[in-house]
């Protein structure tokens, strides 16, 4: 299990594992209907995502910058859960524990990548409200199409440079102990255990902490207490309903996202089970992607209405089509 391959530099034996061991769910009591739990989970999650973006693409009243971002969101989702879940069941279903040096790493890239996106799109949806709360007569000149498209372009970029350096400098790491990972995916446990300097990969794990999912938070806060603000201007209790409602759905998203979150990062600080604490963040990292789509629907009045439109359009063709079709059939 603990197959290496070393060489030597400057009198330091470097060593990188041929390969990991995703412990993952092994230990924990009853794991095949956790499993069958998470297949359930991934198709709600393709299925709901995948009905978001095609009732943003399908109706013409949802062509704006908010549901660029909106759309955004569904696909970063979709991608979480699969950089994350199906590999879980894979492992599961063919007992493949064993994972090549290069596949774990490239597994670290896209899980935490994914992750970070979806962290960098909730801010953007909170600015979205911001703008449109507080600066409502510019709301339509600041969030603009091409200003959304350029904003996820760059933080699809700036996600991939700064993700790339992350995983590259784990290359500098020199392992040694156990290949063993207490996870179920390649996670940044695996950099604590280096036989030489790893200061600067704490520290960028410690940047990357406080950078893209502390400052996201923090900012999303602010955002609310300038709505907050505006909102208390408001001299017409009606409109200030109105002008709240708005934000319920984002409200939600960032409550489902970041309350369990924190709730496992003070969790891990105390003397709680492995097996309770790996079920936990599991939950909270796959659940989030398919209860988005759900508030989503449900939460927001203009998806809401767009799907009954949508639905009605299509009773009404089907309608006609076999209208048409009578018609044909009598005339033959």
């Amino acid at each position: 299990m603990s197959s290496t391959q070393s060489n030597s530099s400057a009198n330091v034996t470097f060593v990188r594992p041929a390969t990991f061991f995703i412990k993952g769910f092994s230990n924990v009591p009853h794991v095949k209907y956790y499993y069958v739990f998470l297949s359930l989970v991934y198709v709600v999650t393709v299925l709901g995502n995948s009905f978001i973006m095609c009732i943003i693409y399908l109706a013409r009243r949802l062509h704006t910058a908010k549901y660029i971002v909106v759309f955004h969101l569904a696909l970063i989702d979709l991608c979480e859960s699969s950089a994350l879940i199906p590999y879980d069941i894979v492992t599961f279903l063919f007992d493949l524990h064993v994972i090549s040096y290069e596949a774990c790493l490239a597994n670290l890239f896209f899980v935490y990548y994914f992750m970070i996106l979806h962290s960098l799109t909730l801010l953007v949806l909170g600015y979205d409200r911001l703008v449109a709360i507080c600066f409502p007569l510019r709301y339509h000149a600041i969030i603009t199409k091409t200003a959304m498209f350029l904003i996820i372009g760059i933080m699809w970029i700036f996600s991939a440079i700064y993700f790339s350096v992350f995983v590259g400098l784990v290359n500098r790491i020199s392992f040694c102990g156990s290949n063993v990972i207490d996870s179920y995916f390649c996670d940044y446990g695996i950099i604590y255990r280096a036989c030489n300097d790893n200061s600067i990969n704490i520290l960028m794990l410690k940047l990357t902490f406080g950078l893209m999912v502390c400052t996201p938070l923090i900012l999303i806060i602010i955002s609310y207490l300038c709505i907050s603000q505006a909102l208390l201007k408001i001299a017409h209790g009606a409109e200030r309903i109105k002008a709240m409602k708005t934000c319920t759905s984002h409200l939600m998203l960032v409550a489902v996202g970041y309350i369990p979150f924190s709730s496992n990062v003070i969790a891990s600080l105390t003397t709680l089970n492995p097996n309770t604490q790996t079920i936990t963040l599991s939950l909270t990292q796959i659940s989030l992607p398919m209860l988005n789509p759900i508030i989503y629907a449900l939460m927001t009045e203009e998806v809401m209405q767009s799907i009954k439109e949508l639905y009605k359009r299509r009773k009404v063709n089907t309608t006609k089509r076999m209208t048409f079709s009578r018609r044909n059939s009598k005339q033959k």
